[in-house]
């Protein structure tokens, strides 16, 4: 027969696991006593409680940093899908009878795939669960890695060349480079274009923390090139303006071309890779049945198309 004092830890352990996966995701105490409406002591003795009856030491306290040591991350591997599991169990429930009417879906995407990848896959899904609240966050890069790791979106979508290694990525569907330039510019008559003729004329570009930047260096690398950003500017519908405004060309990828342009596209794929764009994760995530659905939706909509798919 279990003890009395058994029976109180088995009955708290939730709350204690809770409250070390909301300071891991979160990086403090004050944060996680925030996110889960209770006070800073409350946390810390949840914590406490924890290592004694663990008897291991979860997190190095360096001042108000903190950091989880070796068996904090042992932990934290086998606890946040545990926790994340019982605190969706409900949603995850109604899923599984055919019912998804509540909850909410965050999700993380830049400019362009909002613009681009998301909208139709965002009605399908708005139409058949008028119940599920959307929010869309337009980050990139770093800002949205870091809204992954803390668990403030359920997950991303976009496009990654350097998968860190707590990341996962899934690509769904892919699309070809291209050169664009203003009606009338030299390079718009020219058959058979070249790096080293691109190499000639200002780029208009991305912000260079961005992964357009970092591809468009390494393939001017790898052909001893050097190439000219004559301006950076976020964002492809800005870039397109000013192309045709005729400040300068740049290098996209056609996933925002629709056409109605008054540009010149001229295919670089002999040069540039196809730029994939999919699922971003945080390895060890739990998937919501929301979040579950959403991609299936996604998917569902670029086979349809006809997308050069990669699921």
């Amino acid at each position: 027969m279990p003890t009395d004092k058994q029976a109180y830890y088995k009955n708290n352990r939730l709350k204690q696991m809770r409250a070390f996966c909301q300071v891991v995701r979160s990086g403090s105490v004050t944060q996680a006593a925030q996110k889960l409406f209770l006070s800073q002591p409350s946390i810390t003795l949840q914590i406490q409680a924890l290592e004694r009856e663990l008897n291991a030491t979860l997190f190095e306290r360096r001042g108000p940093a903190l950091k989880l040591t070796p068996d904090g991350e042992a932990l934290y591997t086998l606890a946040e899908p545990l926790v994340r599991g019982m605190d969706e169990l409900h949603a995850s429930f109604i899923a599984q009878h055919g019912r998804l009417e509540s909850g909410e879906l965050n999700i993380g995407a830049g400019e362009s795939t909002i613009l681009y990848i998301l909208p139709e896959a965002v009605r399908r899904f708005a139409e058949r669960y008028p119940g599920i609240h959307m929010r869309m966050f337009n980050v990139t890069g770093r800002d949205g890695l870091k809204m992954l790791k803390s668990d403030e979106i359920d997950f991303a979508v976009g496009s990654m060349l350097d998968v860190p290694d707590d990341i996962t990525y899934q690509p769904i569907v892919t699309f070809d480079p291209a050169l664009i330039t203003p009606i009338g510019h030299p390079l718009a008559k020219k058959k058979n274009i070249s790096l080293e003729d691109i190499s000639q004329y200002g780029l208009i570009l991305p912000p260079r923390h961005l992964s357009t930047w970092g591809m468009v260096k390494y393939v001017f690398q790898q052909h001893n090139l050097a190439f000219k950003v004559t301006l950076e500017a976020g964002g492809w519908e800005v870039i397109k303006k000013y192309v045709e405004m005729g400040l300068g060309i740049s290098i996209v990828t056609d996933i925002c071309l629709t056409g109605q342009e008054k540009l010149v596209k001229i295919p670089l794929d002999n040069y540039f890779p196809q730029r994939g764009y999919g699922l971003v994760l945080r390895k060890g995530k739990f998937m919501s049945p929301q979040a579950n659905r959403f991609v299936e939706i996604l998917v569902e909509v670029y086979r349809e198309k006809g997308s050069h798919m990669e699921v």
